[in-house]
């Protein structure tokens, strides 16, 4: 895994969750092209951490502890099928990227071509830590966004019950399903819970409230696939 560093120009952005539809890719990146599905090797997708944005937007249950997003986490014999796009970039879309991706550490990660063309390397929002948050944000962003509801972005034990913000949850099953059955069977089955363990496909099988989680009002066209 390479660091990736702030960069100007066209950048190749892979996407994993709901950014998997390109209807929802171009809510974040309307100008992007070249959107095709690919497969990264060597990271394993995993519900593992905390996201503030579920707190600021009221659909984190602190309860059932379903207040848990997306990652990509390095696992030498994982695979998952992602999309890739192009973007052009210019220092301050790039800083309005990261602060958008706070919590992740942004790596340069490999990838191949599902149709046999040509692979390449884009920009993966990996798993980060809370140090390096601090030291990146602030210890007052931290305690404001994170401990004010949390213990912790990333130190979540296996065994912790940490469970998929089901909101957010649905609205990725609803995105992937749009870009087809290999990019749908990937998120279903090469998806993890905390526990590295529980399939994605599993997880849905066992809690059908998920896909009954309507957004609020105000969330409709955000998290609605």
């Amino acid at each position: 895994m390479v660091a990736s560093t702030a960069r100007v120009g066209r950048t190749t952005i892979l996407g994993f969750g709901s950014l998997l539809s390109e209807q929802s890719a171009r809510l974040t990146f309307p100008d992007l092209d070249e959107f095709r599905l690919v497969r990264v090797r060597g990271y394993r997708r995993v519900f593992g951490h905390a996201a503030s944005i579920f707190f600021e937007r009221g659909i984190a249950d602190a309860a059932t502890k379903e207040f848990s997003s997306l990652s990509a986490e390095p696992c030498a014999d994982a695979s998952f099928v992602a999309c890739a796009f192009e973007v052009d970039v210019d220092a301050d879309a790039w800083a309005r990227f990261e602060a958008r991706e706070e919590e992740f550490a942004l790596a340069d990660a490999p990838f191949a071509a599902l149709d046999g063309g040509a692979g390449g390397e884009g920009v993966l929002c990996t798993r980060g830590s809370d140090a390096a948050f601090v030291e990146r944000w602030g210890r007052e962003t931290y305690e404001r966004k994170y401990l004010a509801h949390v213990p912790s972005i990333w130190d979540w034990s296996r065994d912790s019950g940490l469970r998929p913000c089901a909101c957010y949850l649905r609205h990725c099953v609803l995105a992937v399903t749009k870009a087809g059955p290999a990019a749908l069977d990937s998120f279903l089955d090469d998806t993890y819970l905390v526990d590295r363990e529980t399939t994605l496909r599993t997880y849905l099988d066992a809690n059908p409230h998920v896909m009954d989680t309507r957004p609020p009002e105000s969330l409709i066209g955000r998290y609605s696939g």
